[in-house]
């Protein structure tokens, strides 16, 4: 008898993915190494031969040249496609879908409607949307719940994503706010790396030293924010000591609008990413 993504456990459960890109070997070898399911209960598919021979070699996975066969072997199948082949690849899966099926697309801006009308509205379909740090187990993913999704497919979904990083369930609606956020995100992380960088650089470190230290830095001063559960202004203050160099950079950092900057960046990443999903939408 067949595993139905309603009401199995995760484990019992047989992933596919159609596609094997980055981010699907990223999720892969997560549940791979977190015991979510053995190599051979996950199969990928991919046009391109490298990617799914790099895949195999990578995680052990069974690959597959065509999506069909990936749909029969799998109880959750991930769409890890680009927002523009979503259309073919609905069209192409669409017919060989059953109700054991749960729909997991990674693709940014195709909506649960969309898909739903491609696969049919009984169809159970979920919407993620991760960040590049999963590659490393670290990422900051967040999911939405179609309207045919049940509570068992959330959970199915949540470990998932946990193999891999962090997890928030929001609304749809929210998706745009967080591809703005934690989507977007590493790249202003990155940015702030370079600049913290560049002052070491500028006060007399070397290159290299001064990457490895800006780097390990925000990677500390993250897991204190995670680990310790304290408000981030709190951490702040416990740096800062009165009259000292903490604060004599705070100040400089305040009068040159970073915390302004840094949110409005994510606003308009947000916003960037309603106007694209509305483009895509027609």
């Amino acid at each position: 008898m067949k595993s139905n993504a309603a009401t199995s456990h995760p484990k019992s459960l047989r992933y596919g993915f159609i596609g094997a890109g980055r981010m699907a070997s990223a999720l892969a070898r997560g549940m791979i190494r977190a015991g979510v399911a053995a190599a051979d209960r996950v199969v990928a598919s991919d046009p391109f031969p490298a990617a799914r021979e790099q895949l195999a070699r990578e995680s052990g996975v069974i690959v597959h040249e065509t999506n069909a066969l990936v749909v029969e072997a799998s109880d959750v199948v991930v769409l890890a496609v680009k927002p523009q082949s979503m259309a073919a690849a609905l069209a192409e899966i669409g017919p060989s879908l059953s109700p054991r099926h749960l729909i997991v697309s990674i693709a940014a801006g195709v909506s649960i409607a969309t898909m739903a009308k491609a696969l049919g509205e009984s169809t159970r379909v979920v919407r993620v949307m991760p960040n590049t740090p999963a590659l490393l187990g670290e990422g900051a993913s967040a999911f939405a719940l179609g309207p045919t999704a049940t509570e068992a497919d959330a959970e199915v979904v949540q470990t998932l994503l946990e193999s891999v990083g962090k997890v928030a369930r929001v609304p749809e609606s929210l998706l745009d706010a967080v591809t703005g956020l934690s989507g977007s995100g590493p790249a202003f992380v990155y940015l702030m790396v370079e600049a913290l960088s560049d002052g070491g650089v500028r006060a007399g470190l070397p290159r290299d030293v001064a990457t490895t230290l800006a780097a390990q830095t925000v990677l500390g001063a993250a897991r204190m924010v995670l680990e310790t559960g304290l408000h981030p202004g709190e951490l702040k203050d416990q740096v800062a000591s009165p009259g000292g160099t903490t604060i004599a950079g705070l100040q400089v950092l305040e009068r040159a609008g970073l915390r302004g900057a840094l949110i409005d960046a994510v606003e308009a990443a947000a916003r960037r990413s309603a106007e694209l999903a509305a483009a895509a939408r027609g």
